[in-house]
Formats: structure tokens, sequence, C-alpha cells
């Protein structure tokens, strides 16, 4: 089936649902990596690695979601819970302008108080402030969460915050998309289908958005393969994810417990999304969860994309894992593995090459 499936690579057919499950369980990792690696090099033949200069600001750590893969989450009366001030808020906005940064990731959890109105004071003056700074920020269950705290339907909460301000929605909360895998690891959160009509709203709303994938912890390898299609047929449809980001679960201070994914599933995992996801022109390394090293080994996996230089991160480092990269290592990862290191805006417009 291996030589079958690399003649459909090389033709630009997409892959079926059993030939990815192949890929995932049979195939081995160098034949796997190496076919993901010619689509990369086929979709962008520039041979340049994109990067954001970005932050990531939790506004509050309050969340009734209380997902069991989550370290990070605090009930209201916890010592250590927070809200952050507007003023705070804006002073680490600053501090990423200050940076030239161009992203401000803002996310927190399902906060039993905090109604639209809360975020669109918040917005607007965040654009007001600061103009060059895209508000990519809010996950489709905090976007559900709010509208239904705030007596609205999803499409006129996505239009409110559209209005604000918030240009564009990260793909948070998806987990694994399939609601068997959800109910156990995050009961009370929003199913698959509510996440993919944010994404789809949004979409039609003029919003590019990013898409993600949670793996390692309960999930089948039948369900990331679910995943990883559901992603394409989106894809299909609205033509609205800019990248796509699989990330491994992290286990320490969790609920959930159990062990992370090894190094080989990761990349394993990452080449069948370069190689499955045809459509979504690109495929972030998440050295956040795997170093610096993976990273790079990454780039010849069917990764063309860093990330974000993250400023500030708290909710993976929250179970314990606390990679840090600054611009300079980031550009130097790239270049010392033959790439052209290149930083980018949310859109993926090139703004500098290095």
């Amino acid at each position: 089936m291996l030589k079958s499936i690399h003649g459909k690579t090389e033709k630009t057919s997409p892959l079926e649902r059993d030939e990815a499950l192949y890929l995932l369980t049979d195939a081995d990792l160098l034949s796997v990596g190496k076919m993901a690696d010619a689509v990369r090099r086929r979709m962008h033949p520039h041979n340049r690695v994109t990067f954001v200069i970005d932050r990531n600001v939790n506004y509050t750590n309050i969340c009734q979601s209380r997902c069991k893969f989550c370290a990070f989450y605090r009930t209201e009366d916890a010592s250590d819970a927070y809200v952050l001030p507007y003023e705070t808020i804006y002073r680490k906005v600053q501090e990423l302008a200050d940076h030239v940064g161009t992203q401000l990731l803002m996310q927190g959890g399902l906060h039993p108080d905090l109604k639209i109105e809360w975020f669109e004071a918040l917005f607007r003056e965040l654009r007001a402030r600061f103009p060059q700074v895209q508000i990519h920020s809010l996950s489709p269950a905090e976007v559900i969460h709010i509208a239904d705290l705030s007596g609205l339907t999803m499409p006129e909460c996505l239009r409110r915050l559209q209005a604000a301000g918030l240009e564009s929605v990260p793909g948070g909360g998806a987990e694994v998309l399939v609601d068997e895998v959800r109910k156990e690891i995050s009961p009370n959160k929003i199913g698959w289908r509510q996440w993919a009509a944010v994404m789809e709203e949004a979409h039609a709303l003029g919003m590019r958005t990013t898409a993600t994938m949670m793996f390692g912890s309960r999930e089948r390898p039948e369900d990331i393969v679910e995943h990883l299609f559901r992603i394409r047929e989106i894809q299909e449809s609205t033509g609205g994810f800019t990248a796509f980001i699989p990330w491994t679960y992290q286990p320490g201070g969790t609920e959930l417990g159990g062990a992370t994914a090894t190094g080989v599933e990761y990349l394993k995992v990452l080449a069948l999304s370069r190689l499955v996801l045809d459509n979504v022109e690109n495929i972030q390394a998440s050295w956040v969860t795997q170093g610096a090293e993976m990273a790079q080994v990454s780039l010849f996996f069917g990764a063309n994309d860093l990330g974000g230089t993250m400023l500030e991160e708290n909710v993976v480092a929250a179970a314990g894992c606390s990679f840090r990269l600054t611009i300079g290592e980031i550009i130097h990862l790239a270049r010392e593995a033959g790439f052209t290191p290149a930083k980018r805006n949310t859109r993926y417009d090139i703004l500098e090459e290095y």
C-alpha cells in the first residue's frame, strides 16, 4: 500500500481514511516523513520557514469547563484565581508592540461572569492603542460560552466581536474532533460540531482561523485520522484555515494523568498532517511542547512554520512544559537547518527575511 500512497502524493491526489490509518499505524516513520517532506517542498518551493512575533495573554484562569487534561484552570474560589485588569493587559500588549510584535493570542477560561461587553470594550481599546497588532483571540469554546452567557446566538456574538476588533480565531479547544474522546477528557466542553460551526461562521465573516489537534491522551489512531479528515472537509467547504498545529498532551499536574506522546509519535502525526491536509497551506511545528531540537527535525517531516515567539505562555507551562525560544534562536534554528527564516504576520504575509 505504501507504494500506491506514494504515487498518490506525487500526483497530488487526496488520501483516503484507510490509507491515512495505514501510514499512522503500519508504515515506518522515515517513509512517511520523506513523503511529507516532498509535499512540503512542493507547496513551499521557496525553502522559507516562517514565524510570527506574538504573545499569549491569558486574561483569566477561572474556567467552568474543568477539562481533565488541563493543569491551568482554577475554580472561582481558588486562592490563585484571577481576571487580569484591562490596564495589565494593555501593559502586556505594549511590551509586545515594543518587540515589534504583530499578533495577540488572547485566551482564558470559560468565566461565569465575563459577558460580551467585557470583550467588546477591551478589543476596541486594544485596536485603538495598537492598530499594528492583530487580535487573534478566543477559542470556539470561549465564543460559544460568551454567546450563551450574553443571551446571543453564536453568529451574533462573532459579528459583535469582529466589529469590536477581533480579526481572527485560533484553533484552540479542538483537542480531538471526535465526541467519544471529548466526553472522556473534557466532558463539559462543546462537541466537535459546535467547534466546527464557530470556525465555519468565522470563515463566512471573512476571518481566517487556525486549526489544532492535541493528541496523546485517550484517543485511538482512528480518532486522529478522523480529526484530520474533518479539518480537511471544513477547509474544502470554506478555505478559511491558514495553518494546522498538532501538539502533544502534557500530563503534568492534570487530573487525566498518563504519559505524553514520544518524539517518534509526534513526528509521525506531524508528517501525516502534511499528507492528509493537502488543502491547508501551512503546518506548524510545536516547539512549545517539543523543544528546539525536535522543532528543527519537524522541518524535514512536513512543517514549514515555527509558530510564534510566545513572549508569554502559561497554559502548557502549567503542565510542567516550559521550553522558551528567543527571536534570534528561532532564526538560528531555521537557518542552521538550511532554510531561509522569515517573519510573517497572522495572515502569513511575509514581513522580513533573514
